[in-house]
């Protein structure tokens, strides 16, 4: 008899218990991430109720672990570094309050009960995340998404998620060390920042190009698998640098957030990020223990306590400090009330190092369920808690707290000066941290390699291929920040040219260290300091080529970082024209030819995409006849060329438009009788063999050499159907054909 291996009956067991359990939790309206875990608890070795449990936990654990991945990985999608980057000082000032009030409130906590300080350390951490996915869900069901506060709880949770990701790399370090050792923990923040600037620029300058040239083949199941693929392989690049893998997917999810398919994707991860993820959920179950909960029942309720008021009074001080309302303020504390799963995580992480006492682990994931439960309550209940405190506040100090909100709010303005300083800093971080990259990439990987070649030539080569490669991020670390509006105003100032030439001689001084730095590592010292100076000179004789250079990939990473507001814009635009154009086109619009003049300079070799005729003007490409073919209809990438033959469905105003673009001469066909293409009215009457097919079905393409570009049905137009649409009874149809072909359907 052939047994099945422990994995495939285990997992056998965990689906179907959660699938059960959580179909309970749905019924009951309970927040499903409870239903895993009490599945969790069900079928773990410390519950010995029901006989089937699970054989083995190593590999249940393995499964976890990739459920965290796919969770930081989606969580990374909905992230994205603009949207951080747009959330202000107001999200910012309050998730930094959180972070080290919690911080502090779940230390101090710890040392009251007498803790270790590994569990104390571990606790304050667990306790300054709350749960994104648990919010999102309870606002969305609770009807809040378009409240005023809602935008500053997601707010807050977008500055969170960095947080958190900074909280992982700091405790992973702090863990593997056993010691707090400050410097070492500085010098852990600095890795991680230079591993995200460069991260994050290789991503925005390669990832969005690799997508957008790859789109043609990119059909949902390959863009999942690749999606995937890039998820992982960022989760041991992240590994590879000494960062957990929660980062590296994380990273890659906010990278893929950038791009056009952002979306698609988050929609493809989706059931296997639930899948995963409720492995997870029910693994951190198992590994609950009733006994200890019963035996240490007064910590989780004095932890509950403190996670509840703490974290309502924290966010909301630091919400109101901000320049927000008292009744925003309360609202926003009360509704991030909880901790989730991030708290699991970071708990985990301190099991997996065996740095805190077992019984951590359990007591903050019953205080997290608790938390959970009671979250919906507590935020419904946030404005009458508003409406008592401002009732037992005095007329005066009610005046105090509204005069002291509109100033603060008022205080957010950035003048030139401090735009200058902070681009002086952002700059000289972004491109240090490429071009020491750069420099390390050459260090581990090509200058071995070469010298592996040939010792003098190698060495030779990869100093020159690197400084090349240098050579833009150094000229722009020099000069970037000079091409500014507000640099161009205050050097106008006298007072503050001696502060510009401080960070002028900064930047040259920083742009010698690095090409020295790479010549070092190549050549002696001596030679490093001539050949520096000497390749530092050639950057100031060859700026102009260096700074198109630089021009060219500044571009490519705006554009990138951009394309996908660029789409949802043009996808907007396109659907008001369409809908502006619905009650035009073709019911009063009318079929014309034009032949594109050599001397169209502005349309020749351009896509009908590139053009957005529809967008702009409002008219249709129906059909484009080139020599001896014909394009029926032509696509969004089809290149526009001389003497092409254009049939385009128009009003008389949008083909003047068109004359003006496509003739030059200004001469206009008037007589289009005589065009083999027409724009026909068809009524789908009773019995006709078109009733109940679609536009695919009835062969009207093929038939009549043309398309259908619009129907009326019961008073409604539709322009450009697709071709799934099904003809009924009374339908109007608008053919673009040959007449005598149309007429045969009609027949």
């Amino acid at each position: 008899m052939n047994h099945l291996p422990h994995l495939i009956t285990d997992l056998a067991l965990i689906l179907g218990v959660a699938s059960v359990i959580t179909l309970i939790f749905k019924r009951l309206q309970l927040p499903l991430i409870l239903g895993y875990l009490v599945s969790g608890i069900l079928i773990s070795p410390n519950f010995k109720i029901f006989p089937p449990q699970v054989y083995e936990m190593t590999d249940v654990q393995v499964w976890g672990e990739i459920g965290v991945i796919f969770l930081l990985f989606s969580l990374g999608l909905e992230f994205s570094f603009k949207k951080l980057a747009k959330m202000g000082s107001s999200a910012t000032t309050a998730a930094g309050f959180e972070a080290i009030g919690m911080a502090f409130i779940g230390f101090g906590l710890g040392k009251l009960m007498h803790w270790p300080l590994m569990d104390c350390i571990f606790l304050g951490a667990c306790l300054t995340i709350s749960s994104s996915s648990v919010i999102v869900k309870s606002f969305a069901d609770l009807g809040l998404k378009q409240r005023n506060f809602a935008q500053l709880v997601y707010g807050i949770l977008v500055v969170e998620d960095l947080i958190a990701v900074v909280l992982l790399v700091l405790l992973g370090t702090f863990a593997a060390t056993h010691t707090f050792d400050a410097g070492q923990l500085g010098m852990s923040v600095l890795k991680l920042a230079f591993f995200l600037i460069v991260w994050f620029v290789g991503g925005i300058l390669f990832i969005p190009s690799l997508l957008k040239r790859a789109k043609k083949f990119l059909t949902d199941e390959i863009l999942l698998i690749v999606a995937v693929a890039m998820c992982f392989l960022m989760v041991y690049l992240s590994s590879q640098a000494g960062f957990s893998a929660a980062l590296g997917a994380f990273i890659m999810g906010s990278l893929l957030a950038e791009t056009t398919k952002a979306e698609k994707i988050e929609h493809l991860i989706i059931p296997v990020r639930d899948l995963f993820g409720a492995i997870f959920f029910v693994s951190v179950g198992m590994l609950i223990d009733l006994h200890v909960i019963k035996d240490h029942w007064l910590p989780i309720l004095l932890i509950t306590a403190a996670v509840i008021a703490g974290k309502s009074i924290v966010i909301s001080a630091g919400a109101f400090i901000s320049g927000n309302s008292l009744r925003v303020s309360i609202q926003t504390g009360m509704s991030l009330a909880l901790i989730g799963e991030f708290s699991f995580i970071i708990a985990s992480l301190g099991q997996k190092y065996n740095v805190v006492s077992s019984e951590l682990y359990p007591i903050i994931i019953t205080v997290s369920a608790l938390t959970i439960f009671i979250a919906p309550s507590l935020t419904l209940s946030s404005t009458k808690v508003y409406n008592w405190i401002n009732s037992h506040l005095s007329p005066k100090w009610q005046a105090r707290l509204n005069r002291y909100s509109s100033e603060a709010t008022a205080l957010r303005a950035i003048n030139d000066w401090n735009h200058v300083l902070k681009f002086f800093i952002i700059n000289t971080i972004v491109y240090s941290s490429v071009v020491i990259a750069l420099i390390a990439l050459n260090n581990t990987f090509l200058l071995p390699w070469l010298k592996d070649l040939n010792y003098s030539f190698g060495r030779f080569t990869s100093a020159v291929l690197t400084a090349a490669a240098m050579g833009p991020f150094i000229w722009a670390l020099m000069i970037r920040n000079e091409k500014t509006e507000p640099f161009a105003r205050i050097y106008t100032q006298q007072r503050y040219h001696g502060p510009i030439w401080i960070m002028r001689i900064i930047k040259v001084l920083l742009a010698l260290f690095f090409t020295i730095l790479l010549l070092r590592s190549i050549y002696s010292l001596d030679i490093a300091l001539y050949f520096g100076i000497a390749l530092l000179v050639s950057i100031l004789i060859f700026r102009k080529r260096l700074q198109k250079m630089y021009d060219n990939i500044e571009d490519r990473f705006v554009k990138n970082l951009n394309n996908r507001e660029i789409e949802q814009q043009r996808l907007i635009t396109e659907q008001a024209a369409q809908k502006r154009n619905q009650s035009l086109a073709p019911w009063d619009a009318h079929l014309t030819t034009f032949e594109v003049s050599a001397d169209a300079v502005s349309v020749i070799g351009k896509t009908l995409e590139a053009l957005q005729w529809r967008e702009r003007i409002g008219i249709n490409v129906a059909m484009i006849r080139r020599g001896a073919n014909t394009i029926i209809p032509p696509e969004r990438d089809e290149k526009i060329y001389p003497h092409d033959k254009l049939y385009i469905i128009c009003t008389d105003g949008q083909e003047r438009r068109m004359n003006a673009l496509l003739r030059p001469d200004k001469k206009v066909i008037q007589n289009t009788r005589e065009i083999e293409m027409r724009l026909e009215q068809l009524t789908i009457e009773v019995g006709s063999p078109l009733v109940n097919k679609s536009i695919r079905e009835s062969n009207i393409r093929n038939i009549t050499h043309g398309l259908v570009v619009g129907i009326e049905r019961n008073g409604e137009r539709y322009l450009n159907p697709e071709s799934t649409w099904i003809f009924e009874e009374g339908d109007m149809v608008w053919i673009v054909g040959e007449k005598k072909l149309i007429n045969t359907i009609a027949d």
